[in-house]
């Protein structure tokens, strides 16, 4: 009994030195400036592809660099770059079985200026036919994966045009798909001549770590997306054209970083952890994407994924939401974890949202990572969404101070080995 009693003591002593770091370190004023820096004017909106963003990216690494943490493996630096491809249409002409093809019957989805494709060229032939859901199906070839012809029936001419979409901004592949418009359901003669002009768009992700002691090789992810819409002065608020994005997702992305802070301080993590400021989420989840495929996605036990916490829940102070709570016991760990504090995690209530596949969880979640994220905000009827009014003067500063301090307490037995979260079920996901 006196061992265990002792044992207990310094276990208490333990998490009152842990509560103390976070007082000290996650406060108010240190949430408001890393907020206040992202959000300000001068990060024009931070939209993808511009000066704005790149500012933002540079401030993030050297705030990562003052913290002590190192670099991805494999990584010079903070900042994790990437490339997207846009094909911008030139022509395209063809024939299939002997007739000719309208430049209107061809969709070519490549990284190739000038792509050439015949009967030859061991192109794999698939179909959709009538009824089928035409852009569904057409997602499932336009990761690249295979070179793939694709013969669309003639019942969707009218929507036909739209599968453009599908090389709006891509990840480069020396692997092509062909969609052609056509009574056809098989090919004995083809040829296809499409140019385009490949452009390339620089992206980069900002990433830091900080090894496990014990178990370097399991990985837990902290996240936020620190893009947002950029300078839109044709739908301006009060003479205002700047979409700051402080909540939508400087609010999470400050939340990251802080946390990387912390952790940094504190010393206390056997598995590695790894601090990520995503690009591109506004347009496509491309930053999540692509750093989703560095990684095994059996050696991340957990995705802490940050988004707009800088509002109170729909139950009031100290509480957020779990997006995707059902799909693992991760919720129910982290809630544990905060026995004794008065916050609450509750489960997602705007299921119809869709929220658990919105953000960048997404991805690694769709690879069995019990990958969630976490929330306050009120979806269906947030006023500032999406809108220039979306400014640090509409933060709760002090809720979102003790949200950032609730999950780095409630996530202390998964950055310490000692508690690992089911895995999604990625059959039952679409």
């Amino acid at each position: 009994m006196k061992k265990l009693f002792v044992s207990f003591c310094l276990l208490s002593v333990f998490f009152i030195a842990e509560a103390q770091d976070l007082q000290t370190i996650v406060t108010d004023a240190e949430v408001q400036r890393v907020l206040g820096t992202l959000a300000a004017d001068d990060m024009e909106g931070r939209r993808t592809f511009t000066k704005g963003i790149d500012k933002a990216a540079s401030f993030i690494a050297s705030e990562f660099q003052s913290y002590g943490i190192k670099p991805l493996k494999g990584n010079d630096g903070f900042l994790q770059s990437f490339v997207m491809i846009r094909p911008k249409f030139i022509s395209a002409s063809g024939m299939l079985n002997q007739s000719a093809l309208d430049t209107k019957q061809i969709i070519a989805v490549t990284c190739a200026a000038a792509l050439q494709v015949t009967e030859q060229s061991g192109y794999e032939v698939a179909t959709i036919a009538k009824g089928a859901n035409l852009f569904a199906e057409a997602r499932k070839y336009s990761s690249l994966t295979k070179n793939t012809i694709v013969l669309v029936d003639t019942s969707f001419t009218n929507s036909f045009g739209r599968l453009s979409q599908l090389k709006g901004n891509m990840f480069y592949s020396d692997k092509s798909v062909v969609f052609i418009l056509t009574a056809e359901t098989a090919i004995q003669s083809l040829t296809i001549d499409a140019k385009h002009d490949i452009q390339e768009m620089k992206l980069a992700n900002v990433v830091g770590m900080i090894p496990g002691k014990t178990l370097p090789n399991e990985y837990v992810i902290f996240s936020g997306h620190y893009d947002h819409l950029g300078i839109n002065a044709r739908n301006m608020v009060n003479n205002d054209s700047i979409y700051n994005g402080a909540n939508d997702d400087a609010a999470g992305t400050t939340a990251m970083m802080l946390l990387a802070k912390y952790y940094a301080k504190a010393k206390n993590n056997q598995r590695t952890l790894v601090f990520v400021a995503f690009t591109a989420e506004e347009i496509g989840g491309y930053g999540s994407q692509y750093f989703s495929k560095q990684f095994n996605p059996l050696d991340v036990k957990a995705m802490f994924n940050i988004e707009m916490i800088g509002s109170e829940s729909k139950w009031g102070k100290n509480s957020a939401f779990i997006t995707g709570y059902e799909k693992t016991d991760m919720g129910k760990i982290l809630q544990q974890n905060l026995e004794g504090t008065n916050f609450t995690f509750y489960p997602d209530p705007y299921t119809s949202q869709n929220l658990f596949y919105r953000s960048d969880n997404a991805t690694l979640a769709r690879l069995g990572v019990p990958a969630h994220t976490i929330s306050t905000t009120k979806i269906d009827v947030d006023p500032y969404y999406h809108k220039a009014s979306d400014e640090l003067s509409t933060i709760d500063i002090p809720n979102m101070t003790q949200i950032i301090r609730s999950i780095a307490l409630s996530a202390r037995g998964i950055i310490s080995g000692k508690e690992t979260p089911s895995r999604v079920d990625a059959s039952t996901l679409r």
